[in-house]
Order: C-alpha cells, then sequence, then structure tokens
C-alpha cells in the first residue's frame, strides 16, 4: 500500500541537510559542534522591537498558514556583531527553515534592521551562553513548553505512562509522543459542545475488530479539548490491549526524514502498518509534497487493512489548503466531528472540576460557587484560559492568605478578560454573508461571471477577507475560484477607495463587519 517517492524523498532529505547534532556560529555561518561563537548579548528592547516587526512582515508576506507552521515558535535568543542568533524547538524546524527559508529570514530582518549582516539558527537546548552544553533531545510534542491539558497539573500525580510503541529512527520506526497520564476520559468533561466527538472517541477505543468511523477526523479551535480527547482515545485503546502510536504532525516529518536519511524509509513505513491505532494531532502542520505524499500512502494504507486512524486539526478537510487533495478526500470520507465553543454550563462544569482537582493537593484553597460562576460567565474563549483563571485564583490565595472573593477574582483574571480573542471570521462565512446581502449566490461570487451585479460583491467579499482573515492575497485568490493574487489586491485597492468617496457604502461595509465578528 505504500508507495515510491523514495527518489523525491531522498532529494527532500538532502535538501534539509544539516546534521541534526550540529550548531552554527554567527562568525561564519558554518555548523559547528564544540567550538563557542562570538560573543553574545541578550536580545534588549531595541532587538525586541525589531524583531516582533521581522515577525510581523514574515506573517504578512508568507501567509497565516506558512507562518503558523514554521515561524511560530521562532524566537530571537541575542544579538551580536551583526549577527541575529535565533533558535527554534526542533532539529527538524532548524533544518528546514535552513534549507528553504533562511535567505528569506535574513531579507526581511535587513529590512527591519539593516546592522544585521547574518543568522545563525540552533536548536533550544544545544547551547546556553556559558558554553556549549549537551543536546536536548527533540520534544516529542509540538512545542517546548508543556503539554496542553484539560486538567490543572495538580488534579493528580502523575502515574508512570504506559509503555509507548516506538523505537529510534534508526531501528525504522517513530517515537511516538507520550500520552500525558492526566488526559483520561475519566478527567475529560462532558458537554454539548463536545459530545458527539466525546461518544465517537469512546467507541473508537473500546471497539475490537474492524476500524470504526474510519478516520475519525477531529476538529476545533484552540483550547477546546481535542488533544484531551485524543490523549483519552490513546489510553483507552491501550486498555483494550492495541497497539498505539500518538504523533504530532511535527514529530511524523522529523521521523520520516530521519528515516530518509538512515536509509530506513521501507521499515519506518511497516512498522506503521503493524499498530492498531495511529493518532496524528495538529495535522494542518504537515508541509512539503513529498511528506505529504506519504502521509497519503500511510493513511490509505492503514486504513485499506483495517487499522484505525484518528486525526486531529484546527479546520475542517476542506479548508487544509497545503495537504494533498486526496489526502483531503480520504480525510473527509471518515466521520468528522467539530468540537465547538464552550457554553456556558460547560465552562462551570470545566472550571468546577479543575478547582476540585486543585482543592485535592491544596486543601485550603476553596472558591464560593458564587465567584466560580462569574468566573465562567467572564472567561469565554477556551479551555486553556479557564486553567489560567484557575493558577490565578490559586496563586492570590497562597501568596495572600486571604480568601477568594468576587473582588479578588475579578482583580486576578483581569487580563484574561481583556485580552479575550476575537472571533474567528472564516472566508465562507464572508462569501455567504455578502453573498445574501447583495442577492446573489455563493457560486456566482466563485464564478468568472463579470457582470457589475456579480462583481461588486466580489469585490466586498475579497475586501472584507483581506480585512477580517489572516490569509495571504495568494490564498485569498484560491479560495473564490481559483484566481491570482493580483485580482484580490486590484479589489482590495478598488473598494478602499469607493469606500472613502462613497459615505453610504462605506458603512455598508461597516455593518457586514461588524455582523461577522458578533
Amino acid at each position: 500500500m505504500f508507495h515510491g517517492g523514495e527518489e523525491r524523498a531522498k532529494a527532500l532529505a538532502a535538501a534539509i541537510g544539516a546534521e541534526p547534532g550540529a550548531r552554527m556560529t554567527c562568525a561564519a555561518g558554518e555548523p559547528t559542534t564544540d567550538a563557542p561563537g562570538p560573543a553574545r548579548v541578550a536580545a534588549g528592547a531595541g532587538a525586541s522591537e525589531a524583531w516582533s516587526r521581522v515577525r510581523r512582515r514574515l506573517r504578512a508576506e508568507l501567509g497565516e498558514d506558512v507562518f503558523t507552521s514554521w515561524f511560530a515558535r521562532l524566537e530571537l535568543d541575542a544579538l551580536a556583531d551583526g549577527c541575529a542568533r535565533l533558535t527554534v524547538p526542533t532539529r527538524f524546524l532548524k533544518s528546514w527553515i535552513e534549507a528553504h527559508y533562511l535567505d528569506r529570514v535574513l531579507d526581511v530582518y535587513r529590512a527591519e534592521e539593516p546592522a544585521v549582516e547574518r543568522i545563525a539558527l540552533a536548536v533550544r537546548g544545544t547551547t546556553s551562553r556559558d558554553g556549549p552544553r549537551r543536546m536536548e533531545p527533540a520534544p516529542a510534542t509540538r512545542s517546548d513548553a508543556a503539554p496542553r491539558r484539560e486538567a490543572p497539573a495538580a488534579a493528580a500525580p502523575a502515574a508512570p505512562s504506559p509503555p509507548q510503541a516506538s523505537v529510534g529512527p534508526a531501528d525504522g520506526d517513530i517515537a511516538g509522543a507520550p500520552l500525558d497520564p492526566r488526559l483520561t476520559f475519566d478527567s475529560f468533561v462532558v458537554g454539548r459542545s463536545n459530545a458527539l466527538a466525546h461518544a465517537a472517541g469512546d467507541r473508537v477505543a473500546r471497539h475490537d475488530g474492524h476500524a470504526l468511523y474510519n478516520p475519525l477526523y477531529v476538529h476545533a479551535g484552540v483550547g477546546l479539548g481535542k488533544t484531551h480527547l485524543l490523549h483519552a482515545i490513546g489510553h483507552g485503546a491501550r486498555a483494550h490491549g492495541k497497539r498505539v502510536i500518538y504523533l504530532t504532525a511535527d514529530r511524523f516529518m522529523y521521523g520520516f526524514v530521519s528515516a530518509l536519511k538512515a536509509q530506513t524509509s521501507l521499515a519506518f513505513k511497516e512498522k506503521l502498518r503493524g499498530i492498531d491505532l495511529l493518532i496524528i494531532d495538529d495535522v494542518q502542520f504537515i508541509q512539503g509534497r513529498t511528506i505529504q505524499q506519504e502521509f497519503g500512502h500511510t493513511l490509505n494504507a492503514l486504513i485499506d487493512a483495517g487499522r484505525q486512524v484518528v486525526i486531529a486539526a484546527d479546520r475542517p478537510p476542506g479548508d487544509l489548503e497545503s495537504l494533498d487533495e486526496r489526502a483531503r478526500s480520504r480525510l473527509a470520507g471518515g466521520l468528522v466531528v467539530e468540537v465547538g465553543n464552550l457554553d456556558e454550563d460547560l465552562r462551570h462544569a470545566i472550571l468546577g472540576a479543575r478547582i476540585a482537582a486543585v482543592h485535592q493537593a491544596h486543601p485550603t484553597f476553596d472558591v464560593a460557587p458564587d465567584v466560580i460562576a462569574w468566573v465562567s460567565r467572564q472567561i469565554t474563549t477556551n479551555g486553556r484560559d479557564l486553567e489560567g483563571a484557575v493558577n490565578r485564583l490559586l496563586a492570590h490565595a497562597t501568596l495572600t492568605g486571604t480568601a477568594v472573593t468576587l473582588e479578588t477574582a475579578e482583580t486576578a483574571i483581569r487580563d484574561l478578560v481583556k485580552n479575550r480573542e476575537p472571533k474567528r471570521v472564516k472566508i465562507e462565512e464572508i462569501q455567504k454573508l455578502v453573498a445574501s446581502r447583495y442577492n446573489v449566490s455563493r457560486s456566482d461570487i466563485l464564478s468568472e461571471r463579470r457582470t457589475a451585479a456579480v462583481v461588486r460583491p466580489r469585490q466586498i467579499a475579497m475586501y472584507l477577507s483581506k480585512t477580517l482573515t489572516l490569509r495571504s492575497l495568494p490564498e485569498i485568490g484560491r479560495r473564490f475560484g481559483g484566481r491570482d493574487h493580483t485580482t484580490v489586491l486590484h479589489a482590495v485597492r478598488k473598494i478602499e477607495k469607493a469606500i472613502g468617496e462613497d459615505t453610504t457604502l462605506g458603512e455598508e461595509v461597516e455593518l457586514l463587519k461588524r455582523m461577522l465578528q458578533e
């Protein structure tokens, strides 16, 4: 079931190139192993501001998807002698950025900070300012932060994890990420927005025999519990004696490329075919044509062999624009379940469960029911903010030695309430609303029709897509019937000019914005 592509994949591995253990110095821009680089200074306020501008320009020029995939975790470590030292959490990200984007980053950096002449990229943990130290292993999760979780850290003592089905890539396998022992079905709080996903995941974990709902595809926004559900499925399946591998998207990519370098890619694929359940989180981050092809072949082989596959992403399969069309079609052919926003009842239940768990470790920590109800009404974004609220309340209670009241709670969570995330507007929503407003169909807006009754709504929809989303011009063009980015730019400029000249049109566009953001 796993098809060729070996020569193209080997070429990809050659392009990625840099040895995982090497680090770069600013002296010559070449990989070294032990030689210390030039004296480094921590990035000051001015350097940090310039780096923030560089990140904003990269996001605008490359588009939100590319930026999130490759640059969201790129950080400025130090700036000295005309060299900017940047760090990433994994060796795979380092190799990929060096092979594909390093010149682009340098050009953007020079535009914002002419004093920067060179860039050095390193894996966080490989060096320190006091000199070289031991190479840290590449993280199993998608960042070097603590694992995402639905329950607070104090919920329960960490129990030993079940044995992991993983060996090194040189042995022809991929190292699966460990399952968090706290993220189980028992700690998963069920409400209206996640009941279907929970039920489907529980059935998959318990089911024996031929795979159910294959693949099970769960999509949700940030902090709504999809990763908790994946870990719970993994724990449940292992409890029933199944062989499980849980992977983040970057771990899948890193493992595949490592197997190519070690010339064990065939054994790598065969190992994947021998498991009972493959779980892949954040599949929207899978990049690169060759890796996408192998992901599609892996998906087909497992499904055709009756092996269960569970996938999670931040959007539906059809919106995975960077993924191969055949892979998107296969993902959409299973059970696709969305985890919706947390309603107030579910937020209240999650908050109560987390406070109860923390109370077990801190018996003096008590939060009155009216305070829990108030906090659950104020924190409306996601489960991570609820966890942050519990941590702030706990810190206040333990550091001040006073009880948690409504007044102290308001002070403790002020930043969480102030920094609520705006609603994420989708291009499809813009197209549907504009079409309805101007009495045309969405298919008209996507078509090649050039009548005045269609052109103006199409241009307004393009303008709103550029204004209200982080999509790049080429991405917006693809979503409007495969148009070129110059067409989108022309539409945006034309509507901007029309709004300045026509007060009525300006008010109408502002109304559409408010309707989309409510």
